[in-house]
């Protein structure tokens, strides 16, 4: 069983609760979901839609095809009916005009009820799922966990208003037990939450703000602190003062704020105070697309701010993953005292994918604070594999971070032979965490065809996807772009026919990394720089040509 449902209107019309309202009703029976929304840059009007791929096999994206198109506007109409597949039609209320729409008389029933316009999503979404052959006792339960008094029993009469209005046509039974449903946003705010943040620091910019959003709700329940600055520098310079202070921090934004930040990450890689510093990719340059997805920052994260440091960067391809990654990135920054930089984009943060399980990390969420420093402690003590012991302030002796090179103690210097330590002594850090990143996983492949097709973060579903409609290709998710796992790319890459690289930007960064470290030069190059995601056609098309 595939569905494939668009519901659109202006915003405001309340697209986006409608769809995810659908995908946990379908979830609740057991299918898998796929939940992908598209906005402008608006508070109210211009054109929202969402798109619910609906499966009763694990489904990772979405398509450009509908079975069922819910109409809020004409717009919606005007812009999407030319995406029907056969068989399909259009709902909404009866002033729409055009083929192949089963009208309702919204207006009528909202006046019989004294309902507000809103409570139009509610009449259709009864229709529907009695289309479906659902029954009506499996919205209610799912309206129960959003709704309370008046309003709950308010949505209840207009679904039962639709639901009598229409007619079973196909029935969608049960597909085993209940799937998990959850966005990427709310798998990095997971994630964090396992690992025991204590601060979550951030200045709004979307697609980074509904962690800051998600990690606010939470604060009581899990003791911890969120804390919006006046500025992207300010969130990152609080996030470096919680950190020294002890607190595990995580600091929070998009590619324009990254760009602001970029001198205390620096600063972060000479003090060698852990920092988490999660990205969120949107369209750039500049304001670019706002609201629009990309993967036109990786270069950014590998190499933002100035001088040489050591620095990781993960990058999350589903929701699951983004739980794991998380945990993951504050383990890592916290035991190498290194600046880890976790890169999502829109498609994955915004996204809702369905899991029959959520898993967690089994990695030790310490804080790798040292007990009872002695007197004579050293901040920045050389030792053989560059990793200093870290105490925090408020122990007993003076603990220092410095933005100047400094000694052992902290103390700033300029001394050529320091100098040089203390840089060896850094940098000598990238071998533990080398093989530390090696039990992460940081590559993984999917199928076994001889041709192979290699991508990173949200490029993942799509590919996934379309492995099925792909003669003899397999799929290899490079996940750890720093420290790069260059032995097993290189080996995958040369046991293969042929090799395609999948990118959601102009460039293909990706491959830029790939040729550097490897020596590899990937020449067939699948890149989508629209602003908007990949679907598995994209990919079919391109490779079949």
């Amino acid at each position: 069983m595939q569905k494939t449902i668009l519901v659109g209107g202006k915003a405001g019309h309340g697209t986006a609760f409608t769809s995810h309202f659908i995908g946990k009703v379908f979830c609740s029976l057991g299918y898998y979901v796929f939940n992908y929304r598209d906005y402008p840059s608006l508070i109210r009007g211009g054109h929202n839609f969402n798109v619910l791929k609906i499966s009763d096999q694990p489904i990772y994206s979405h398509s450009n095809k509908f079975d069922v198109i819910i109409a809020f506007d004409q717009k919606t109409v005007d812009l999407h009916k030319d995406q029907l597949k056969e068989g399909g039609f259009i709902l909404g209320d009866k002033k729409l005009e055009g083929d192949k729409i089963k009208k309702i008389d919204l207006s009528s029933i909202l006046e019989k009820l004294d309902a507000p316009e809103i409570m139009e999503n509610n009449i259709l979404l009864g229709w529907l799922f009695k289309y479906f052959g659902i029954e009506e006792g499996v919205l209610f339960e799912q309206a129960k966990e959003k709704f309370k008094g008046d309003k709950l029993k308010l949505i209840k009469k207009s679904i039962e208003e639709g639901y009598k209005l229409s007619e079973e046509k196909e029935k969608i039974k049960k597909n085993g037990k209940p799937k998990y449903f959850i966005s990427g946003s709310e798998g990095v705010g997971v994630g964090a939450l396992n690992a025991g943040i204590d601060a979550y620091i951030a200045y709004p910019m979307t697609p980074a703000t509904p962690v800051l959003h998600f990690l606010a709700k939470k604060e009581d329940e899990h003791d911890f602190v969120t804390f919006q600055s006046e500025n992207e520098i300010g969130a990152v310079n609080n996030a470096m003062g919680s950190s020294f202070a002890g607190a595990k921090t995580m600091v929070g934004t998009s590619g324009g704020g990254l760009a602001l930040m970029s001198e205390t990450l620096s600063m972060a890689g000479i003090s060698e105070v852990p920092l988490v510093a999660y990205l969120a990719q949107r369209t750039g340059p500049a304001s670019g697309v706002p609201t629009y997805t990309s993967q036109g920052d990786l270069k950014m994260a590998i190499n933002a701010g100035h001088g040489e440091f050591l620095r990781i960067v993960v990058a999350p391809g589903d929701a699951q993953e983004a739980i794991t990654r998380t945990e993951e990135a504050f383990y890592l920054s916290l035991k190498y005292r290194a600046l880890v930089i976790l890169v999502n984009d829109k498609h994955v943060a915004e996204s809702d994918y369905s899991f029959k399980e959520l898993k967690s990390s089994d990695l030790d969420n310490q804080s790798f604070i040292i007990k009872n420093p002695s007197d004579d402690y050293k901040s920045y003590k050389i030792t053989k594999d560059g990793n200093s012991p870290r105490a925090v302030p408020g122990q007993g002796p003076t603990v220092r971070a410095s933005s100047y090179e400094h000694d052992e103690y902290g103390y700033t210097t300029e001394d050529p032979e320091m100098t040089t330590k203390m840089n060896d002594k850094r940098m000598r850090k990238e071998e533990l965490i080398k093989e530390e990143v090696k039990k992460l996983n940081p590559v993984s492949v999917y199928g076994k065809g001889k041709n192979l097709i290699i991508g990173w973060g949200s490029t993942k579903g799509a590919i996934l996807d379309s492995l099925s409609e792909l003669d003899d290709y397999r799929f290899l998710q490079i996940s750890y772009i720093s420290p790069f796992p260059k032995e097993k790319v290189k080996k995958e890459i040369e046991k293969s026919e042929q090799v395609f690289l999948v990118e959601n930007n102009a460039t293909g960064q990706l491959g830029d990394i790939i040729a550097e470290q490897t020596g590899h030069i990937i020449k067939d190059k699948i890149l989508k720089y629209d602003a908007r995601p990949f679907v598995p056609s994209d990919i079919i098309n391109q490779i079949n040509k």
